[in-house]
């Protein structure tokens, strides 16, 4: 009787039991795999943040420069900001008009 049902088992598990977790995590990760408001809004945040990051690296590197000319001989001459804002029209045209407004928070998760 065993000789019959442990090769039964193991085709089923095999042919049956593997495919299945396999295309039911598949189908998880393709679900999750787009970026929510949240995330938009987040990223957009974290790009408004690092912008005025490096503005203020410039104007302490332009102060710097001023009070002490040679304190970093590979320094560039004061030099532009490298990350620049984006016109609003290109955040319309980028993100479209409906998503400018306020995220809704009484939506949020709780902890």
């Amino acid at each position: 009787m065993e000789e019959v049902i442990i090769p039964v088992l193991i085709v089923g598990m095999l042919f049956i039991a593997l495919p299945w977790i396999i295309l039911h995590y598949v189908t998880r990760w393709k679900a999750t795999s787009r970026l929510t408001a949240e995330d938009e809004t987040m990223l957009d945040d974290l790009y408004e943040l690092a912008r005025r990051l490096d503005d203020r690296m410039s104007t302490i590197e332009r102060i710097i420069q001023d009070e002490n000319p040679n304190w970093n001989s590979l320094a560039p001459d004061r030099a532009p900001p490298r990350l620049e804002r984006p016109a609003t029209s290109d955040l319309t045209t980028r993100i479209g008009a409906d998503r400018l407004t306020a995220p809704d928070l009484s939506k949020s998760r709780r902890l």
